[in-house]
């Protein structure tokens, strides 16, 4: 177990998600087209899956699967993962009024109405098929070999990459959006989960929660540039850097902290073998 195991988790995960999303741009909205996308995003849980039982066989296999059901953890991890991305947004709102005088556009839906879309999509949207992957099985065989902080960063940048077929796909959240600000969301955003899988002895379900939350929150400030067509250039909206900026001095804190605590990296380690 080693970085071939890592690379070969990668490839397949790029190619089979890949693949199936490069498919459904050349299938009318429907069904089938639905299906092709969800299967691609499904990928690096259901790779984990497969490549865990070839090598630790049904048992390595169930103790993946029983960290979805990690539940009993502090309260406070529940409120952090829920409100993290509310709070890093309303901040920049804030920061954005401090600097030009002016506020910026609000999402206009409603928050209780974004709390049930991240409990449903938690339970029944695509966290889990990714997370299993990133979190569940790529994180902690990053951290045998790299420490928790630089592996954070690493499985950022790796997972922001894999999303790079959506921002050039007709129809989808992302289309013609700058990729290059979104890798450094997502690299600060992948920290910030690491310390929560961290800190909730390897809980899939809260960095699942987190995820959704992220996906369902993120537009109570929006930072999207409307009628954008180059993914490749950088974003022009003052809100999307604020955005960044906040979400990397938290990253900091984090990565300073998983530096003077070394046992959170054989912590996350173990979670390869137990539960």
């Amino acid at each position: 177990m080693g970085v071939r195991d890592l690379v070969v988790f990668f490839v397949a995960v790029w190619l089979f998600s890949w693949g199936a999303w490069f498919a459904s741009s050349g299938i009318e909205a429907g069904v089938p087209r639905t299906a092709l996308i969800l299967l691609g995003t499904f990928a690096p849980g259901i790779v984990a899956i497969c490549l865990t039982g070839w090598v630790h066989g049904q048992g390595g296999v169930s103790t993946l699967l029983r960290r979805l059901f990690i539940w009993q953890v502090p309260l406070r991890w529940y409120l952090f993962v829920i409100g993290y991305i509310a709070v890093i947004k309303l901040t920049a709102a804030v920061v954005h009024f401090a600097f030009t005088g002016e506020w910026p556009a609000f999402g206009s839906d409603s928050w209780y109405l974004m709390l049930a879309a991240t409990l449903a999509s938690t339970v029944l949207g695509g966290q889990a098929g990714e997370e299993l992957g990133w979190r569940g099985y790529a994180l902690p065989r990053l951290c045998m070999r790299f420490g928790l902080g630089v592996s954070s960063v690493i499985l950022g940048l790796v997972w922001a990459s894999w999303h790079l077929p959506l921002f050039f796909i007709a129809g989808s959240d992302t289309e013609g959006q700058s990729f290059p600000l979104y890798l450094m969301q997502i690299a600060a955003l992948s920290v910030a989960m690491a310390w929560v899988y961290a800190r909730t002895d390897g809980s899939l379900l809260l960095v699942m929660l987190m995820h959704a939350a992220v996906n369902n929150t993120k537009d109570i400030v929006p930072s999207a540039e409307a009628h954008a067509t180059d993914p490749w250039a950088l974003s022009h909206s003052l809100v999307a850097w604020i955005t960044v900026t906040l979400l990397w001095l938290c990253a900091a804190y984090f990565l300073i902290r998983m530096y003077r605590n070394p046992g959170l990296t054989q912590s996350v380690a173990q979670t390869i073998h137990t539960v």
